[in-house]
């Protein structure tokens, strides 16, 4: 099973980031867009792991959730991985805020007591809202990156849960599929 930790997003703030960034689509589509309803903050992702290691990951999640409150996560501002020049993931910026930072540390050590390897690099919320296959030719990029620029939207959501999510992979793209929802303590 190919597992991840996610903060999901209502379907009335995925759909409001989508139409924000509706006119990025139209200025790339050649980029591997991700749907809609797929819109979401990753914590951690975990790969392809037994069956068995789901209810360990339940038990762990709900530990985490149960020492923290629920957060208000600021979305905005659109930026690329590892920069607009050679964009490899284009995202939706999260803004740094200390509750989530420490959320996430607390979700990597309960990892780490699993067995999962702690990540290596400093943690960048994002929502990823494009996978780049190839870079885009110099006469595509500039306009994208004019249009990124000129993408202006700012909203605030209430993260209630920590969701244990798989994704099956498919020729027709993955499927998310909501294994566990860990309620975080309410305000």
């Amino acid at each position: 099973m190919r597992l991840f930790l996610a903060i999901n997003l209502p379907p009335d703030v995925q759909r409001e980031v989508a139409a924000a960034t509706a006119a990025l689509r139209e200025c790339a589509p050649e980029l591997g867009w991700v749907r809609e309803s797929k819109l979401h903050l990753t914590l951690k992702f975990l790969g392809d792991q037994p069956e068995d290691k789901v209810e360990d990951l339940r038990g762990a999640t709900a530990a985490v959730t149960a020492r923290h409150r629920e957060l208000v996560m600021t979305l905005g501002g659109v930026g690329a991985f590892p920069n607009f020049r050679r964009a490899r993931v284009v995202w939706m910026g999260v803004e740094q805020d200390p509750r989530l930072e420490l959320l996430h540390h607390d979700v990597e050590i309960a990892c780490e007591g699993l067995g999962f390897e702690v990540e290596g690099r400093p943690f960048r919320p994002h929502l990823t809202l494009a996978r780049a296959p190839h870079q885009l030719p110099t006469e595509r990029l500039r306009p994208f990156v004019r249009q990124a620029r000129k993408t202006d939207y700012t909203t605030d959501v209430l993260v209630r849960s920590i969701d244990l999510m798989q994704s099956e992979l498919s020729a027709a793209g993955s499927a998310y599929t909501t294994l566990a929802s860990a309620a975080l303590r309410s305000r």
